[in-house]
């Protein structure tokens, strides 16, 4: 077996790790479920009357995007965190000291981090089926469409989560993405048709994985119908596919690049330094 096929496989090993430890923690659960949940709920007791302009209940339709961001804040931005938290306590470093040990880190924090944003979306959609009217559960085609989408929009957008952590060297810098993150997705149309937008804001968000990871949960779970009030009027899953696929490619590959030439930048010194000014903050 080749080195990078045994630093795939601790890979797999230690994301199979990560997700058990979490799942069993109560207390990091319930900070992962808690937003969505309260989303759910506050959405809810607005009732289930039409959207503006459409003939279709505002809560069914606003739980795609409840999703959307869960997958974005429970996988994306939380990768970035742990990343950032792994480079001041060592973790990194000690990743480098082992051959291939970036590539298993990366691939660990991935299927981890994929894993876990999967079991809380099963959570989170549950109570979303029980509660509104107008989502399509009952057809095999939302159950596969909902894999596919989820598992192409954690691969598109998991690694690029990685190469920001890489980039910002701080948990001051933290805030700073948390604003970059939160103004990616509100170009991207997650809560509602990107029609909806400016002309220039379609085009970024079009750009990005966020919009076509919003528009494959919008296709997955509501009725054909309310494609029309989509670009094309359509659902476009040929293109969902091309777009979310190559940034999974560019994703990977820009990750493994990026960890491994920060990793040569790391030292026990760079490290310690990092966590004697972590200890000095204000708790």
């Amino acid at each position: 077996m080749s080195a990078r096929a045994v630093a795939v496989r601790a890979g797999v090993r230690r994301g199979r790790i990560e997700f058990t430890q979490t799942m069993t923690n109560v207390g990091e659960l319930i900070g992962w479920l808690w937003l969505p949940l309260v989303a759910l709920v506050v959405v809810h007791a607005f009732g289930d009357d039409p959207a503006p302009g459409a003939d279709f209940p505002l809560g069914a339709r606003a739980v795609p995007g409840i999703l959307g961001v869960n997958v974005v804040f429970t996988g994306f931005l939380a990768l970035v965190m742990a990343l950032v938290a792994d480079r001041e306590d060592g973790t990194l470093l000690r990743a480098r000291a082992t051959p291939n040990g970036v590539l298993a880190y990366v691939v660990g924090k991935v299927l981890g981090r994929a894993a876990l944003t999967g079991a809380t979306l099963g959570v989170v959609l549950v109570p979303a089926v029980l509660l509104f009217d107008g989502l399509e559960p009952g057809r095999v085609r939302t159950w596969v469409a909902l894999a596919w989408v989820v598992a192409l929009g954690l691969l598109a957008t998991l690694p690029l989560g990685a190469v920001l952590g890489a980039v910002f060297g701080g948990t001051q810098s933290l805030g700073l993405v948390t604003l970059l993150v939160m103004a990616l997705v509100a170009v991207s149309g997650v809560f509602y048709p990107i029609t909806a937008l400016p002309a220039w804001s379609q085009w970024v968000g079009q750009a990005f994985p966020v919009y076509w990871l919003g528009l494959g949960l919008r296709s997955a779970l509501l009725p054909d119908a309310q494609a029309a009030a989509e670009v094309g009027g359509s659902w476009r899953h040929g293109e969902t596919v091309v777009a979310l696929g190559a940034w999974a490619v560019v994703g990977f590959a820009l990750a493994t690049v990026v960890l491994r030439r920060m990793a040569r930048r790391e030292s026990g010194s760079s490290a310690q330094a990092r966590r004697e000014r972590a200890d000095r903050r204000p708790a």
